[in-house]
């Protein structure tokens, strides 16, 4: 698994109460992706929808606290969804 899809279960480990971030987790955990790429090809639509809201928070946060290497890995998740 590449570091962006690191970024983005850590990112996720946050909101893991959730059905839908559930969802999406064991997606990550039962197939080896070879990039976010290939990870956002394999999602619902409301599962995109879903992560989009997530990114839009877990990017402010890393803007807000200037985690630039964060911003970087999630925004390259983010820029693929739509």
């Amino acid at each position: 698994m590449d570091h962006t899809l690191d970024y983005l279960r850590e990112s996720l480990a946050n909101y893991q109460e959730n059905e839908m971030c559930q969802q999406i987790i064991n997606k990550l955990q039962a197939k080896t992706y070879a990039g976010e790429g290939e990870f956002v090809k394999d999602l619902e639509d409301e599962e995109m929808t879903y992560l989009h809201d997530v990114l839009e928070n877990e990017l402010d946060y890393a803007k807000n606290v200037q985690y630039d290497q964060r911003v970087k890995e999630l925004t390259e998740v983010f820029e693929l969804l739509f």
